[in-house]
C-alpha cells in the first residue's frame, strides 16, 4: 500500500470526498453492485444509496467485485428510491438520472460545476430508471453509443459518468 502511496481505510473515511453520492436504482446483480463500490471507492464519492431491490453487504458476490471497498464507501439501504431522491434534494444535491430518455443531455454536452453536489441515479439493468424516479430528477444523462447495442453495463456506465464528472469539475 506504502509503496502505491494508497492510503488506509480509516484514512480515506476521514479524508475529503468528491460531493457525488451514487443512486442504484433496483440494481439486481450483485456484481454491477460490488463494482459501484469498488469504482465510488477509486473516485472518493461521498456515498452509494441502494434502494429498492438492490443487493446489500455483506454479501459474497458484491465482495467479489468490491474487492474490500464495501468497508471504505459509505452506503445506506432504503426500500424505496423516491424517498433517497428527496431527500437529496433537501440536502442540496442536483439530481441527475444515467438514462437514455427524450430529453437527456449527452454526457460529452454536460458541464458539472465545481460548487455543487450531484445525485446519480443508475437503474436496473433491464428495465433502467424508474418513472417514478424519473419524475423528480433535474436531468438526464446519456452515455453516447454508436455500435448496435443500445445499452451499457451498469458497473461500465457508473466508471465511464464518474470519470467524466471528475474531469470536468478538476477543470472548473
Amino acid at each position: 500500500m506504502d509503496e502505491l502511496q494508497r492510503t488506509d481505510v480509516e484514512s480515506f473515511k476521514k479524508q475529503e470526498k468528491t460531493p457525488i453520492a451514487i443512486v442504484l436504482d433496483n440494481v439486481r446483480s450483485m456484481h454491477n453492485v460490488g463494482s459501484a463500490f469498488r469504482t465510488a471507492d477509486g473516485f472518493a464519492i461521498e456515498k452509494i444509496y441502494l434502494c429498492g431491490i438492490t443487493g446489500t453487504p455483506p454479501h459474497r458476490e458484491i465482495e467479489k467485485t468490491a474487492l474490500g471497498a464495501t468497508q471504505s464507501v459509505s452506503w445506506e439501504y432504503h426500500k424505496d428510491t423516491t424517498d433517497v431522491v428527496d431527500q437529496l434534494k433537501a440536502e442540496g444535491y442536483t439530481i441527475i438520472a444515467v438514462e437514455q430518455a427524450d430529453d437527456s443531455v449527452m454526457l460529452h454536452q454536460f458541464e458539472p460545476k465545481s460548487d455543487k453536489k450531484y445525485a446519480l441515479i443508475f437503474g436496473n439493468e433491464v428495465n433502467g430508471v424508474d418513472e417514478e424516479v424519473m419524475e423528480k430528477i433535474d436531468t438526464c444523462i446519456e452515455i453516447p453509443q454508436y455500435g448496435t447495442k443500445h445499452s451499457l453495463n451498469v458497473s461500465v456506465a457508473i466508471g465511464i459518468i464518474l470519470w467524466d464528472f471528475i474531469q470536468k469539475r478538476n477543470l472548473n
